[in-house]
């Protein structure tokens, strides 16, 4: 399955922070109107397909949120400056869950290092 999109319809007051973003290149039309589009991977549009099940998608593979899962969206769009934010926020996931598993690797090698020692010193006491 190919690419889809996320279309999020631009006001005059999304476009004035679109294009304090950086992103004016981006704005293209759809439907007659001005949006920038967001694209999905087919395993983020599992995703938004299980979290909005009445998601309508048209001839282009395009969809458009509900009101307030756009307005989030746009938000984080115009404070990371970028439209890939699904791929960055997916990046950011999986580096926390990396940082995690390293955390959790070396507190299970304090443990062991702690376990040897208890039991050194229990040796020596015996």
């Amino acid at each position: 399955m190919a690419d889809a999109y996320i279309n999020i319809f631009l006001n005059d007051e999304k476009l004035k922070k679109v294009q304090e973003a950086g992103l004016a290149a981006q704005v293209k039309e759809a439907d007659g109107k001005k949006c920038i589009q967001v694209v999905v991977n087919d395993k983020e549009l599992k995703k938004l397909n299980k979290g909005f099940p009445d998601l309508a998608f048209d001839s282009s593979n395009a969809c458009v949120l509900p009101e307030d899962a756009e307005t989030k969206l746009f938000n984080i769009i115009a404070d990371m400056k970028t439209l890939d934010v699904i791929i960055r926020l997916q990046e950011k996931r999986l580096a926390r869950q990396q940082n995690i598993k390293r955390r959790l690797e070396k507190r299970g090698e304090d443990e062991r290092k702690l376990y040897r020692a208890g039991n050194a010193v229990q040796r020596r006491i015996c």
